[in-house]
């Protein structure tokens, strides 16, 4: 487990880098999966110790976004404003993510059934 936390803040630290050096228009760790997908696809594997230790990470995602959600008690006055536009925002970003991620399976899906594998 001590490996996958290793490398993942490593591709974390690696990512920010990029972004910084770059001054690319996203997050530092966005850049890091990408550098980490990259890095994946040129093993063409996945790294088991880094998926087993993703993978617990992952079960914890939920506590991540409790400082977020505190957060937006202070922005009452914001939220009353513009609660509106911020939900419909919310809403159809929510929508065209889940239109693009299901364009991209089935996409994926297809070409997977015409080689054959």
């Amino acid at each position: 487990m001590l490996y996958g936390i290793a490398v993942l803040l490593s591709f974390l630290v690696a990512g920010e880098a990029v972004s910084a050096a770059l001054h690319l228009p996203m997050p530092g760790p966005v850049s890091g999966m990408l550098l980490l997908l990259l890095w994946s696809m040129a093993r063409r594997r996945v790294d088991e110790r880094v998926a087993k230790t993703a993978t617990s990470l992952l079960s914890y995602l939920g506590l991540f976004f409790l400082p977020a959600g505190a957060g937006l008690l202070v922005l009452g006055d914001v939220l009353q404003q513009h609660g509106l536009a911020l939900a419909v925002v919310v809403a159809l970003s929510t929508l065209i993510t889940l239109l693009v991620t299901a364009l991209v399976l089935h996409w994926l899906l297809r070409r997977r059934y015409r080689s054959g594998a």
